[in-house]
């Protein structure tokens, strides 16, 4: 039986069977933690049910493609995941173009279906703190509709954050989703939540991707949170992507289309500024 009441270096203790030196260097989840012999790791306790099965699960299937790199699981249960520590540095346009590079052989790697979980990762998973189904689809237009936009619109009405009457922009986008979304492309192996602060720039020049929602997605939806949010050396990052991996003609005008799920996460989870930033993309998407 797991303790409820044990803190992030009890965890590490227990889940690495290696004993830790102090209190833990960093409060609040994750923590860091120092382990007898001075190597660092972080300490991560699940914020929901599944969460860290859905994230360990997500780590392994990303580091089978011999990619982009993640930390290495060191122990983990149903409550708290225990990974190495990377060391970061500063993002440099030369790690930015081998990034690129990396992410486009992870979305190579592919996926059986678009929402495919990863291997042993439950269908019931998470983006952030929000609840993310996983559900497996071939059509990727009716997919993302169903499984990852309208739920939310759904929710962020629910909530009051969208009014009801706004909702109709977003239906109106996944009615013409087959038509919007471009020609259409296998499941790619997507990290799922690629915002700039789960990209670890190491020190030793290579990046390191952190807390994934993965699952079998369309490869530029990834490119499309990495904008949405800022990237450093971003431009460096496309290059190195579009070298390995040319992208379908007209994808800079889909940038929108694929950041109305990211938005519409965080209008559930953090208010109206996200809603009204996630109306403007839906607008833009129906203006092409």
């Amino acid at each position: 039986m797991v303790n409820r009441d044990e803190d992030p270096g009890q965890a590490a203790a227990r889940l690495t069977g290696r004993p830790v030196t102090g209190a833990p260097r960093s409060s609040g989840s994750p923590a860091e933690v120092l382990l007898d012999g001075g190597t660092p790791v972080m300490v991560k306790r699940g914020d929901g049910p599944g969460a860290v099965r859905a994230e360990v699960a997500g780590l392994r299937w990303l580091a089978a493609a011999d990619a982009v790199r993640v930390p290495e699981v060191l122990g983990h249960d149903e409550r708290w995941l225990v990974t190495e520590r990377v060391r970061t540095g500063s993002p440099d346009p030369e790690s930015a173009l081998r990034f690129g590079h990396a992410l486009a052989a992870l979305h190579a790697a592919g996926a059986p279906r678009f929402g495919s979980p990863p291997p042993d990762g439950p269908e019931d998973a998470w983006i952030g703190l929000a609840p993310m189904r996983n559900t497996p689809g071939t059509d990727w237009p009716r997919w993302y509709a169903e499984h990852r936009v309208l739920p939310y619109v759904r929710t962020a009405v629910d909530r009051g954050t969208l009014r009801p009457g706004e909702a109709s922009a977003f239906e109106r986008v996944c009615a013409r989703l087959p038509r919007l979304a471009g020609p259409a492309e296998p499941p790619a192996r997507l990290h799922g939540d690629l915002w700039n602060g789960n990209v670890l720039w190491g020190a030793d020049g290579e990046v390191r991707l952190i807390d994934p929602a993965a699952h079998g997605g369309h490869r530029e939806t990834d490119l499309a949170m990495l904008r949405l949010f800022g990237c450093p050396h971003l431009d460096r990052v496309l290059a190195g992507y579009q070298r390995a991996a040319p992208l379908a003609d007209g994808w800079r005008d889909r940038v929108a289309l694929h950041q109305l799920f990211p938005l519409l996460v965080h209008a559930v989870l953090f208010g109206r500024g996200y809603a009204e930033r996630a109306l403007a993309a839906a607008r833009s998407a129906l203006a092409e």
